[in-house]
């Protein structure tokens, strides 16, 4: 049986996935996606504990952390082509251009 400890497991691997992802990538979409993971693992966090208490807020909250992310990834992607198309490029170190 999948009892809560599992599912926190599996929330606090995703976390650390996420995290390092963050920590060693230095493209642009590759730092998206590991926020993502992040945001994910929180997600199954608060739903996993919602069910566990029989309580519907985490689930509401794990909700509005989805609503989040798509407005994130909207923005964020928006930025990023308009950044492609003046340099050329997504990696991390062409931002230091930025006051150009």
């Amino acid at each position: 049986m999948i009892t809560l400890s599992h599912y926190l497991v599996v929330a606090a691997l995703m976390f650390v996935l996420g995290l390092i992802g963050i920590m060693k990538r230095n493209n642009l979409i590759m730092l998206f996606f590991s926020s993502e993971i992040l945001l994910n693992a929180a997600n199954v966090a608060l739903a996993a504990i919602s069910k566990f208490y029989n309580d519907i807020t985490g689930q509401i909250f794990a909700l509005f952390i989805v609503a989040v992310a798509a407005s994130e990834v909207a923005v964020g992607l928006g930025l990023l082509i308009l950044w492609y198309k003046k340099t050329g490029s997504i990696e991390l170190s062409s931002m230091n251009n930025m006051r150009d």
